[in-house]
């Protein structure tokens, strides 16, 4: 069995990473994981999973003549990860449409795959992500102009055939007006709320120290949710060979025209 999902926002600060990583960590306590830093542009994931000083990262696989798959996945908090670099040149070097090889070879040795992807739909390789997931994950912060960030990656995943895993609303405090989010959210989202992310210092140490929540807070509340909406997320049982026949014909998709 294996299940790609893409964890998306469409806006940067989500906190998307952060989830990404939490959500990882969660499954990985059921399910073989592997995440991938799908933000080509702007990779970060690296930084939280203790990768930094790793030599082969993404952008060497996707290279034309680049390295194997293998080289770039790393065995960290009980998950495979597969880091992005952050180098400018070579991201301009590397062809993002190769990622789709990438979660097709990786498919036949994982029962869930995350995709980070960017943080807007800003270009073709920062949409490609949700075009290749079986479902998205929206990661939202608690208010009304992110409902409409949300939508649009809701939008584009929809165009693609990729459906809406549910929405996570992250950074939440007491002055959050969740009553009015979860309704409007109910009404224009095809997936349902996942849940709640408290805001809260526990997540910014963790951050700050270079160290994911789940191992930097285990108990803390924002963890103990995240475990909570991991839970809920229904593994599919897809087969992998025609989840990787799906992905390496995905279509690369077009240019998103209005991400603003």
């Amino acid at each position: 069995m294996v299940e790609a999902f893409a964890v998306a926002s469409g806006k940067g600060g989500t906190g998307k990473t952060t989830s990404t990583l939490a959500l990882g960590m969660a499954l990985a306590e059921e399910y073989d994981v592997t995440v991938v830093d799908a933000d080509m542009g702007m990779a970060n994931l690296l930084f939280h999973a203790d990768l930094s000083a790793v030599e082969t990262t993404l952008h060497d696989v996707l290279v034309e003549g680049g390295a194997p798959v293998d080289d770039a996945v790393y065995e960290r908090h009980g998950m495979s990860v597969v880091p992005c670099g952050t180098n400018l040149a070579d991201f301009e070097a590397a062809d993002p449409s190769r990622l789709r090889d990438v979660v097709a070879t990786l498919a036949a040795d994982t029962d869930v795959i995350l995709l980070d992807s960017a943080a807007t739909l800003s270009s073709r390789a920062a949409v490609l992500p949700v075009v290749l997931a079986d479902r998205v994950v929206v990661v939202l912060e608690p208010t009304i102009p992110a409902l409409s960030d949300g939508l649009k990656v809701q939008e584009y995943a929809t165009s693609y055939g990729t459906e809406t895993a549910g929405i996570l609303f992250n950074k939440v405090t007491a002055d959050s007006d969740m009553d009015r989010l979860r309704e409007r959210a109910e009404r224009y989202f095809d997936g349902p709320i996942l849940g709640s992310i408290p805001e809260s210092v526990d997540v910014q140490n963790a951050s700050e120290a270079g160290d994911p929540l789940l191992t930097s807070a285990p108990d803390s509340p924002p963890a103990t949710t995240f475990r909570d909406v991991a839970a809920s997320l229904s593994i599919q049982d897809h087969d992998p060979e025609a989840l990787a026949k799906r992905t390496v014909s995905a279509i690369q998709p077009d240019l998103p025209v209005d991400t603003g």
